[in-house]
């Protein structure tokens, strides 16, 4: 008989249940990806719902190809091996671990004092730790770590940030052309030596000046602030944004 060709034994390898459990794994990898990245881009953040949808469904399909894709390995003679011997089910994996470092790093950015990003960079990284669990067949986990993420990263920004002694937040606000920075905003910031980590002045058409800050210092501390500006004559808007 002939030798069977090596598309013909690994095509034979996989019946057509076990093609829909790859394809199952990556549409649920998909799904999970989808969950984190719906928190990110309600907050508007660089990566988002289609960042976390993709790293986790490549991720997953990296990881059915690092276990299942070297079915076909043969020697010198054409002994087919079936992927017992000479292959690492691990070596592909392995490299989306280290190597989605890159992707994180890349919505990290540092302007002046402050950093933003490395929430949204942690939350990639385990993203692709989630379809990597998934692409193994390892659904109960890769799900179960799926709501943990998805929980920390709200419980974060509601819990967590209220614990802490001091908040980054950026404030926004619009004075009358003419008119100083706000005297009492100013003198608040001196008594209670708020850390000042970045200042920003633009000059609008209309003569107002555009201010932007971003500060650190206790909650209490910054609502105080607000309130300051908000009963400024010469401020006509105020915006607030909690630090990521």
């Amino acid at each position: 008989p002939l030798p069977m060709t090596l598309t013909a034994y690994h095509n034979s390898q996989f019946t057509i249940l076990q093609e829909a459990d790859f394809f199952f794994r990556i549409l649920l990898a998909c799904l999970c990806g989808a969950c984190i990245g719906i928190e990110r881009s309600r907050r508007f953040k660089e990566a988002g719902i289609r960042t976390h949808v993709i790293v986790c469904c490549a991720a997953a399909l990296l990881m059915i190809v690092s276990k299942y894709g070297f079915a076909d390995l043969t020697d010198a003679t054409g002994a087919v091996f079936n992927g017992t011997r000479g292959a690492d089910p691990a070596r592909v994996a392995a490299q989306v671990v280290s190597g989605i470092s890159f992707l994180g790093a890349g919505v990290i950015f540092k302007h002046g004092n402050t950093i933003k990003g490395l929430t949204t960079a942690a939350g990639i990284w385990a993203t692709a730790g989630i379809g990597l669990a998934i692409g193994a067949g390892m659904l109960v986990i890769g799900i179960f770590t799926t709501g943990v993420v998805a929980a920390l990263q709200i419980l974060m920004h509601r819990v967590v940030a209220r614990a802490e002694p001091n908040q980054t937040s950026h404030l926004q606000f619009t004075v009358a052309g003419g008119s100083a920075f706000p005297a009492h905003f100013a003198s608040l910031i001196h008594e209670h030596r708020v850390q000042l980590l970045d200042s920003t002045a633009t000059r609008e058409d209309d003569g107002c000046v555009c201010y932007t800050v971003t500060v650190r210092a206790p909650r209490d501390v910054i609502l105080r602030g607000m309130q300051a500006l908000f009963e400024a004559e010469e401020v006509r808007s105020v915006n607030c944004q909690p630090g990521d």
